[in-house]
């Protein structure tokens, strides 16, 4: 077996350790690191060689390493493109596809996580504990009257997005507390939303419905503000906005004036249009809306869940495999041409 005749390079930080112990066992693998900062000397003689690139999710410390259409000319035998996450905003998958690089996701490995975050965030804005917490480090003799929430049993979430978190969440808010579950994702047809544990309305009609609206689908071109100020107009003023999918999707302006207009009650927020927000972000300003700063899959397990199916995945892929997760399948035949030629052998 050829020694290190396959290149693999990430940028600052993996998932997990234990991607680059499955990675390192390989003999044939050859696993480089490259600094946000790292000098044009150091990065270039990498990127020119590799084949493959684990990429991280945080999009702005990715600025430099994003891969677009310029980055791809500057690596030339790249094959595949990996996502930490299962979002893949750092990529252009258009560009990957025209340029015949299979990208693939993590989609799955930290839907434990996620879930759990966004139930989280619906019972603290439900039962106003951030509010209670707030108060009581502020002021003494806190009038407890004043903080009366409400029970999220027997309400109703609307999911957009009912994949792995979606559907984790689904199983969550119906199993745990009763809830009555819509969701919307034109990618999912009826049959299979209901299998999911949902049931599968237009989006207007979600957001009227609803009493909790949780985003869950990853960002793309389609999606792209896609709830704003018609759509929290819609939402009943008792409603709460859930995000942990990604910056973008909702319009922070739109948000921001809705909750100021008392249009909706309040706001769960784990993703932001620049990642973390500064202190003085407006929307971090107001006592309804529960920050943080894109933690929802950064758990224990999560992390070492995600390193495992990257590694696992990435070395099935230079083994010739199709990608279980593949994002653009539509590249297929491109992609294989390139492999062969790269490697020597048909993939899959």
């Amino acid at each position: 077996m050829s020694v290190n005749n396959k290149r693999v390079f990430y940028v600052k930080y993996l998932a997990s350790p234990v991607y680059a112990e499955i990675l390192q066992a390989r003999p044939d693998v050859r696993l480089d690191r490259l600094e946000t900062d790292s000098p044009d000397d150091v990065a270039a003689p990498i990127l020119a060689a590799a084949h493959a690139y684990q990429i991280g999710a945080a999009r702005d410390e990715m600025e430099r390493f994003q891969v677009d259409r310029d980055f791809l000319k500057r690596t030339p035998d790249l094959l595949i493109v990996s996502s930490n996450g299962a979002g893949f905003d750092t990529v252009d998958v258009d560009a990957c596809t025209d340029a015949g690089v299979a990208v693939v996701n993590q989609s799955g490995g930290n839907a434990h996580s996620v879930a759990e975050h966004a139930l989280g965030m619906m019972l603290t804005l439900s039962k106003r504990i951030i509010q209670s917490d707030r108060l009581l480090r502020r002021q003494p003799n806190v009038d407890r009257n004043s903080l009366i929430g409400n029970e999220i049993h027997g309400k109703t979430i609307g999911i957009i997005g009912i994949g792995n978190v979606g559907r984790r969440l689904a199983e969550l808010c119906k199993g745990l507390f009763g809830m009555t579950v819509l969701a919307y994702d034109p990618y999912v047809s009826a049959e299979e939303t209901t299998a999911r544990g949902a049931r599968k309305v237009e989006l207007d009609d979600l957001l009227r419905q609803s009493d909790f609206v949780s985003i869950n689908c990853p960002l793309t071109k389609q999606n792209r503000s896609m709830i704003s100020t018609r759509e929290y107009a819609l939402m009943k003023p008792s409603a709460y906005f859930v995000t942990t999918a990604r910056g973008f999707i909702h319009d922070e302006a739109a948000l921001l004036e809705a909750l100021r207009a008392k249009t909706i009650a309040g706001a769960g927020l784990d993703v932001w249009s620049k990642e973390p927000p500064p202190p003085e972000h407006p929307l971090l300003q107001l006592d309804n809306v529960l920050a943080s700063p894109h933690t929802a899959g950064v758990t224990i397990e999560a992390r070492t869940n995600m390193g495992r199916i990257a590694a696992e995945q990435m070395l099935g892929a230079l083994d010739g495999k199709r990608p279980p997760r593949l994002v653009n399948p539509e590249v297929w035949p491109a992609y294989a041409k390139r492999f062969e030629k790269t490697f020597g052998f048909a993939p899959g």
